[in-house]
């Protein structure tokens, strides 16, 4: 077992210098936020969502590729099913599963009656394309590559034109206020339950600085961990707060090991950081291939896909060849797709590439892997309850079961839609009398926001698409030393770095015990998937800053399938 770090067990932060009530605070404005508010209109009697930035900054509005639902001629849930299943290389909840790919069509039929414009073919029908993993055209989309943007768009509009549902946006959530746990009928106190939400707000009239939201219930829809490392597709926001908040407050993270790399991002120098431009799986989808600098296409007898294999196997073969040749990049050829089709299918893509000095439609395009999704995070049940009563969470931040230990392309966007729906459904039956927060007895601390720079390089070089047991316990050591970094100021920096480090050390102890490779977790020293020991779940938790991780054994889910 690694030596555990100690870290806050809540945030430093200025006491509450203003305060409001909701029934439920919804953290999170993407398509799972946004979904969980419309849904609990009506059903509750005060919603508020709080968003880190304004309400379209999310990973929502960077979803190119689109999404998945078994919607046309011949496909089948069950289809969908087995492409999933086998994609999550056996750490799938099957149950979980089920729920999504049998309820998904009828979810995505109700955003289409929202006022979604997905893209549809000269004869009326819902355009539906191929990713990796799949078997069947079942992506949906919109705008060519502009999916996310468009489904964005829609939700916004609908929530904007509901004057019941308050937003407070520029508001980073720092901790959950805790009340008394309830009681049963043997006299038996359950844990602490949610009792509100501390928020910080910048400039949001009277509401600016440290506040704090008295509430019954929060959903986290806050999205995922992606600025834990140097390169990634996720937008700066995605620092992990939501995760880390639920695990101060209690909740188990689970999964945390399994962080896909998308395949192929564009490769923009040695020296880029930050949010990096995706090239979707949907290029492959249309004919697009990988090629070496020799010209060879690199997928061919690797799976029967080929181009088209589940994003794991992708990004293996990716780095195999960038290892073996010593190149930091790898390239996509798109150019027999046509200026035409590009323009029409992909005017997204095709700018930005454009932006960066490189034209697909006669030049091919550079690309490594770089991280992507936590298919990992708070677990849920199946209907997105978490150990802390009154707390639910969906979309990236949670972990639902639905991905295993790799998610199939374009389902991150349904399982969003799907399982806030679920919630919405028995979150209302379930409200409990407000509670008065109790005294805080978590020792409070925070780490320097200079750390982050140093924090993302270790991870990426340690604890990225590549891990062995020397690298990981580097990582341990550098983590180490960072939480020894204090604050001097409390600031937004501050507080994203250290969520960032509490997911980092997490997630670093999960990968150095399984010790086999398993979907998106590649270990150099184990490069074998073993069921036999670790066909199951770590699950983390915290107790006043000290980590626990344990295994939680479980049946691979995809029948004996990679």
């Amino acid at each position: 077992m690694p030596e555990q770090l100690r870290l806050p067990g809540r945030l430093t932060a200025p006491s509450p210098g203003w305060t409001t009530r909701a029934d439920v605070v919804i953290v999170g404005s993407g398509i799972a936020g946004l979904t969980a508010a419309l849904r609990l209109r009506g059903r509750v009697d005060k919603i508020l969502v709080v968003t880190k930035d304004v309400l379209n900054a999310g990973s929502t509005q960077w979803a190119q590729g689109g999404i998945a639902a078994a919607l046309g001629p011949g496909d089948t849930p069950e289809q969908h099913e087995a492409d999933t299943l086998v994609a999550g290389a056996g750490a799938c909840d099957g149950a979980a599963v089920r729920v999504l790919v049998n309820e998904g069509p009828e979810a995505v039929r109700e955003l289409i009656a929202l006022g979604t414009n997905f893209d549809h073919t000269d004869d009326g029908e819902l355009s539906l394309t191929r990713e990796g993993g799949h078997h069947r055209d079942r992506i949906a989309h919109a705008g060519g590559d502009a999916t996310g943007a468009e489904i964005q768009r829609a939700l916004i509009a609908a929530i904007e034109a509901a004057p019941d549902i308050e937003v407070i946006q520029h508001a980073l959530a720092v901790d959950l206020l805790l009340g008394p746990g309830d009681v049963d009928d043997s006299g038996t106190t359950g844990p602490p339950a949610v009792a509100g939400l501390t928020l910080h707000v910048i400039g949001e009239g009277e509401r600016d600085g440290v506040g704090a939201v008295h509430c019954r219930a929060v959903v986290l829809a806050s999205g995922g961990l992606g600025q834990v490392f140097s390169q990634t597709t996720n937008p700066a926001v995605t620092t992990g707060d939501g995760m880390a908040l639920a695990l101060r407050a209690g909740a188990t993270l689970r999964d945390l090991e399994f962080v896909q790399f998308h395949p192929t991002v564009m490769y923009l120098g040695p020296d880029s950081r930050g949010q990096q431009p995706l090239i979707s799986e949907a290029v492959r989808g249309e004919g697009a291939f990988l090629v070496d600098d020799e010209g060879d296409r690199i997928m061919q007898g690797v799976h029967e896909l080929a181009d088209l294999a589940p994003r794991d196997v992708v990004a293996k073969t990716i780095m195999k060849r960038m290892l073996e040749t010593g190149r930091p990049h790898l390239w996509l050829d798109a150019r027999h797709l046509g200026a035409e089709f590009w323009e029409r299918r992909f005017p997204t893509i095709l700018a930005t590439a454009r932006s960066h000095g490189i034209d697909p439609v006669t030049q091919l395009i550079p690309v490594a892997p770089a991280c992507h999704y936590a298919s990992g995070g708070v677990r849920t049940d199946l209907l997105g309850r978490t150990d802390v009563p009154g707390l639910y969470a969906t979309g990236e931040v949670a972990c639902s079961g639905v991905h295993g230990a790799n998610r199939l392309a374009s389902n991150s966007l349904l399982e969003g839609l799907v399982f806030s729906r679920r919630i919405a459904e028995v979150l209302p039956g379930e409200l409990t009398p407000w509670r008065e927060p109790a005294a805080d007895r978590r020792t409070a601390g925070l780490v320097a926001g200079d750390i982050r720079r140093e924090l993302q390089e270790t991870m990426s070089s340690r604890v990225g698409v590549l891990r062995s047991a020397p690298g990981l316990a580097e990582a341990g050591v550098v983590l180490d030393k960072l939480a020894g970094h204090a604050a001097e100021t409390v600031d937004q920096a501050s507080w994203e770095a250290t969520n960032l480090l509490t997911i980092s050390a997490a997630l670093a102890d999960a990968a150095a015990l399984r010790q086999e490779t398993r979907g998106s977790h590649w270990r150099e020293d184990f490069p074998e998937r073993d069921d036999a020991h670790w066909a199951g779940h770590f699950d983390v938790t915290m107790d006043d800053g000290v980590t626990t991780v344990t295994f939680a054994p479980a049946p691979a889910t995809d029948g004996g399938l990679s």
